[in-house]
């Protein structure tokens, strides 16, 4: 019985001592390194991963003839930029992919996201890639799909929020399209902002 409360007591303290010598508040689904790009946002400006290194970034897929879920998923990100805002965030990004490069030029992009009440500041909507090059990034960064659809105009992709640290990784998704937990990701990008910055 003595070796036994003895062990018991051993394995208490060292499960102390482990959670002591976690740093991180933040606890992370996955860590999916973005590869490298530069693609050019709405304001026909270069962007890079590089730009965005040292940032918490949310990343979606989107396109500008989306006849289903892109309106909503674009709302539901000024809803967020809305709540940021009201919780006093500031060091982030929005980063939307488009996911039919071909349609969405700067100018079209630039003109979409104009019918949205958006703080174009913190919220780059990229292009300047061919179909194959998002289609891949998508699938090894994001682990989403991108394709063309063959019986419509429309594209097929994830609906997904994803949530990007400061080194480039996707550590988090959240569903983008409906039943967004908007509080959680506040939260999450608080933690992982915090943390950067200590």
């Amino acid at each position: 019985m003595k070796k036994f409360k003895a062990f018991f007591v051993l394995i208490t303290i060292l499960s102390v001592i482990l959670v002591g010598c976690s740093n991180s508040d933040f606890q992370a689904d996955h860590h999916y390194e973005v590869k490298d790009f530069t693609y050019t946002n709405q304001d026909n400006e270069k962007v890079s991963l590089n730009d965005l290194k040292g940032k918490v970034w949310i990343a979606d897929f989107v396109f500008t003839k989306c006849e289903t879920v892109c309106p909503p998923m674009t709302y539901n990100l000024t809803q967020l930029q809305e709540k940021l805002k009201e919780e006093g965030v500031k060091d982030y990004q929005f980063v939307s992919f488009s996911v039919d490069p071909e349609t969405d030029k700067p100018e079209v992009l630039k003109e979409f996201i104009g019918g949205y009440e958006a703080d174009e500041s913190k919220w780059d909507l990229l292009t300047g890639y061919k179909l194959d090059e998002i289609a891949d990034l998508a699938e090894h960064s994001f682990k989403t799909i991108v394709a063309d659809d063959p019986k419509s105009d429309q594209m097929i992709h994830g609906t997904s929020f994803y949530l990007v640290n400061q080194k480039g990784e996707v550590v988090k998704s959240y569903s983008g399209n409906s039943d967004v937990p908007f509080d959680l990701i506040v939260e999450d990008m608080k933690t992982l902002i915090k943390e950067g910055n200590k």
